[in-house]
């Protein structure tokens, strides 16, 4: 949660000083408009490179099953991927846009269990690596265009496909090691997120920060010590996305 904050903290504060500069640029002196007709074509498309940090919000069964009253905690934590994809955007009136973005995202989370012991408190970390095709539908709304500057916010639901899912494999170990934490192949999530743009000569740059929540419970609980635990698993995903539009 740290890393959302800290990320969230310097991209406002970047697109605050922006704002700033280019007020000041177009009040002191008249420049020149790059792509001065982007906004009246009816249908443009892009590509976008992103930096994503996925995890999970976990809900424990309560109370918790007494073959696992040893366990005393169960804490998701996240890391670093990156997301590929293509933009494809609608343009509907002068401040709103209607944006398909589908990607391809490479993840990775990680579940922390904490067991007591004789000797103390014990943490198992099971990692679980994930390849998802995002295929998200947003409604954007943007602010007036100032000079060759503008912010905007976006909204919307993705569905999500999890081509690393593997609820069909065996699990009959009782090693911790080996015991996998089976998830559900399709999610849907809710997105919501802002951005800014800036128009070059021959395209337009955007930066956009955007968080996922997911809606439905992606666990299967196959009985095992790892998933029997758990009620809810739903995911949850920041992106800090580079768009090329053009």
């Amino acid at each position: 949660m740290n890393l959302y904050k800290t990320i969230i903290v310097i991209f406002c504060c970047w697109i605050c000083s922006e704002a700033v500069a280019q007020s000041h640029t177009y009040n002191n002196r008249e420049h020149t408009k790059n792509l001065p007709k982007f906004e009246k074509r009816r249908i443009h498309f892009g590509f976008l490179i992103g930096i994503n940090s996925n995890n999970f919000i976990v809900t424990r069964k309560n109370p918790p099953l007494i073959n696992n009253d040893s366990l005393l905690a169960i804490n998701p934590s996240s890391s670093t991927g990156f997301n590929l994809g293509i933009i494809s955007d609608l343009h509907l009136s002068d401040f709103f846009n209607l944006r398909f973005t589908p990607n391809l995202a490479f993840t990775s989370r990680t579940l922390s269990y904490t067991y007591q012991t004789f000797d103390g408190p014990k943490v198992f970390q099971k990692d679980i690596e994930s390849t998802l095709i995002n295929l998200p539908l947003n409604l954007k709304y943007k602010s007036v265009r100032l000079n060759n500057f503008s912010a905007y916010f976006i909204g919307g639901a993705a569905y999500t496909i999890d081509l690393a899912s593997n609820v069909n494999a065996d699990n009959l170990s009782t090693n911790l090691s080996d015991i996998i934490v089976k998830l559900k192949r399709d999610d849907i999530v809710a997105e919501i997120g802002f951005g800014t743009e800036f128009y070059l000569q021959y395209f337009k740059f955007g930066i956009e920060l955007k968080m996922s929540y997911g809606l439905i419970n992606i666990l299967h609980d196959d009985g095992t010590q790892l998933s029997t635990p758990i009620d809810k698993l739903r995911s949850k995903m920041l992106l800090l996305s580079f768009t090329f539009e053009g």
